[in-house]
Parts: C-alpha cells; structure tokens; sequence
C-alpha cells in the first residue's frame, strides 16, 4: 500500500495562535473601559465644581443683600436704599418701590445707621432658576435718641433668583 494521504480536516485554532488574536481584542476592551470611565469621572468632577461655583454665586449675592439691607447710614440713605433697590427683583422689590422716599426721610431726620455684617450664611434649597438661602447677620444700630451703637441680630431667608444673568434678590423673609 502506498502512502496514502489523509484527509485533513479544518479544525479551530487552539493554543498560542488563538490566544495571540484574544489577548490584543481584551487589552482593547479594558482600554476602552478605562478611558469611557475616566471621562465619566472627569465630567461628574466638571459638573460638581460648576454646581458648587453656581451655589457659591447665589450665596454671593445673598449675603450681599442682606448687607445692603442691614447698612445705611444717614449721609448715604438714598444711595444705600437704590443700591438694595438695584439688587431686587419680583415681591422683594415691590415691598421698597415708591417707599424710598420716605424711608431716606426717617432715617436721614432720626440719624440712623446701621452697618451690617454677615455671620454665617448657607443654601437652603434649589429651585430652577433660584436659591433659598439661610443668612445669620448682625447690625450694629444708633440713631438720634441712642447715638451709642446696640447690636442687633437677624435670621434671614433671602431667595436669589437668575434674571437673564443677574443673580436678584426676589424674597427676604425674616426667621424667628
């Protein structure tokens, strides 16, 4: 009998041949995985500090008015009622619009001022376009008949709202 040839039959890769084909195909996958959560890391840390640069400027702008509204002094009374005026937006500022006049009146004829600082101030709560914020603040006061100054403590909520790019104070309640 001669040599006779046999038949060969296809059969799958095995051994170092396969593995040199699955082993660049994982290493590939577990670079993709790694950059895709890399970039989700990276874009969860971007929007943290953007929300936090965001609360830091309502928290601005609170305390801000709270100053405004806790310093004024008789020599400058119409000026530090417009600059809270300018500040103010929505009920806040309806409550002192067409009142200025005669709120600069009585402070300017009993001598009262008022300088104002701010104690501790935190965000209460987000909504849209707008941040409640919690204002300790303390106001040392005289006037005419106690020309001594007294301090005077305030708890404030004060509502900062985003009008087309002005932070505005649109609510200041006072808190028992």
């Amino acid at each position: 009998m001669a040599d006779e040839e046999t038949p060969t039959t296809s059969t799958p890769e095995t051994g170092p041949a396969r593995q040199s084909r699955v082993l660049p195909a994982v290493a590939a996958l577990i670079v993709l995985a790694l950059v895709g959560a890399g970039v989700w890391l990276w874009l969860g840390a971007t929007a943290d500090r953007d929300h936090d640069a965001r609360q830091a400027a309502y928290l601005q702008a609170a305390r801000q008015t709270v100053l405004n509204l806790t310093t004024i002094h008789p020599q400058s009374a119409a000026e530090d009622v417009q600059r809270l005026l300018d500040g103010a937006t929505g009920d806040f500022k309806a409550e002192f619009e067409g009142r200025e006049g005669p709120f600069v009146d009585v402070v300017t004829k009993a001598n009262v001022d008022t300088t104002g600082e701010v104690i501790e101030a935190g965000i209460q709560a987000e909504d849209g376009a707008c941040m409640s914020s919690l204002v300790a603040a303390r106001s040392m006061v005289s006037n005419a008949e106690q020309p001594e100054p007294e301090p005077r403590d305030f708890r404030l909520r004060v509502t900062i709202c985003d009008e087309n790019g002005r932070l505005l104070a649109s609510k200041v309640d006072f808190v028992p």
